[in-house]
């Protein structure tokens, strides 16, 4: 019965009446509009979807308005369900950290930034230069950079899924390993970020404790705690190291936002410093997006990496050894990926082919019965090699056309093969 569907849904999709096609684009275009307003609905009542949960529903809504006569929508659950999956898992096994209980790694990016950086971390020389009283416009773009680390790599894994669904999933491998092995870091080599470091002295984490009282005070007993006093450039900045990653928000006057960056920090991992997922992440984005797309791309994407570095740095958020850590783990889980698919997954992709071109180029042993012999050739290729899955599609097709068992030959002939040759190859996409 599932394979009936299959060829009926199949045959709608080959519909040759133009009405009918441009009765679909206008139902898609409905359904996409009809997707922007329940976003910027979602925006004015619950404001932007920081929740990965929340946002990949929304995405996936959009996903299925887009697909309206391109895809069946069970593609959207087959693919997007495990993905989901797989990252709600990662959020409940995040706490595995603190059962494991490793001891917490308060100088250890701190030395290396300072050995690195002349003594100072470059955390103190940013802020001490730049830092102001109140934020100046520039740190609305910072706060964007380092908020859209929640919605961007998400958004681009949507936009594979609609152009390329192979490309999909060699990105939601990618992205789900490198997910996986920061958790890893993180559970083994706990590491406390220079916001955390700059409120607390060398007494109070002697012990490496992963959350000490002095976290959660506005500045250290001494001034700048184990990194250092800042003299600041500017009047009335602090003269310590400060997070202000959530900052920019207030000069646009959006003060909920930075309410609910700040609540959404305080319920985080406050250690998981080493690696930083953030500087990874939107690397492996840029590395993976780099043979795919012209110079434009190759810039906007690279940018981006150097943009939430800074932005990271900046803000407190993370020390040069934690971006520098997450960048190489990128780049290793790239060239995992590349190796798998030069020793593997291309060669088996090049043998199906092969056999692909094989059987049609053998074709059936004998014509079929009604033939004759001013059919057309074109026309007798598409019945004769249309097997399989397709092959009820086409005569539903007939059928539907009311005039025997003779199909359309020309374009909507080579639409046919080009669609039998993709299902022969074991490519679900629509050519």
């Amino acid at each position: 019965m599932e394979s009936v569907f299959d060829d009926l849904a199949a045959a709608s999709e080959m519909e040759s009446d133009p009405a009918s096609r441009r009765d679909l684009t206008l139902v898609r275009r409905i359904a996409i509009g009809a997707w922007v307003v329940l976003i910027a609905l979602h925006f004015v009542f619950y404001g932007v979807a920081w929740d990965r949960t929340r946002l990949i529903i929304l995405l996936c809504l959009g996903l299925a308005a887009a697909s309206i006569g391109r895809r069946k929508f069970i593609t959207i659950i087959k693919d997007w369900a495990p993905f989901a999956l797989v990252l709600i898992l990662y959020d409940w096994t995040r706490d595995i950290a603190r059962i494991v209980g490793m001891p917490t790694h308060w100088n250890l990016a701190i030395d290396f930034d300072a050995w690195l950086f002349g003594g100072r971390t470059p955390t103190a020389l940013l802020q001490e230069q730049l830092k102001q009283a109140s934020p100046p416009w520039w740190e609305v773009i910072v706060s964007v950079v380092y908020m859209s680390y929640f919605i961007v790599p998400y958004a681009v894994a949507a936009w594979l899924w609609l152009k390329d669904r192979a490309a999909w999933r060699r990105y939601a491998a990618c992205f789900v390993a490198t997910t996986f092995l920061a958790l890893v870091g993180y559970t083994l080599v706990p590491g406390a970020p220079p916001w955390a470091a700059a409120r607390c002295t060398a007494v109070e984490v002697q012990d490496y404790p992963r959350d000490p009282i002095c976290m959660y005070s506005p500045q250290a007993a001494e001034p700048g705690g184990l990194l250092g006093p800042l003299e600041p450039a500017h009047p009335d900045a602090e003269p310590y190291v400060e997070r202000i990653s959530a900052r920019g928000w207030n000069y646009l006057n959006i003060h909920m936002a930075s309410q609910l960056v700040t609540l959404g920090q305080g319920k985080s991992n406050l250690v998981a410093a080493i690696p930083s997922l953030h500087a990874g992440l939107t690397m492996l984005l840029a590395l993976f997006m780099w043979p795919r797309v012209k110079a434009l791309g190759k810039t906007l994407y690279m940018g981006y990496a150097l943009a939430m570095a800074f932005a990271l740095v900046y803000s407190a958020e993370h020390y040069i050894f934690d971006i520098v850590l997450g960048w190489a783990l990128a780049a290793a889980v790239i060239a995992a990926y590349r190796f798998i698919d030069w020793k593997w997954l291309i060669p088996r992709q090049k043998r199906r082919e092969e056999a692909a071109a094989a059987g049609a180029a053998a074709g059936p042993a004998t014509p079929p019965a009604d033939s004759s012999d001013d059919e057309d050739p074109d026309a007798e290729k598409v019945t004769t090699h249309a097997r399989g899955p397709f092959h009820s599609a086409l005569r539903v097709r007939a059928a539907f056309a009311g005039g025997g068992s003779r199909l359309p030959v020309g374009g909507e002939a080579g639409v046919l093969r080009r669609r039998v040759a993709h299902r022969r190859t074991g490519n679900e996409e629509e050519p």
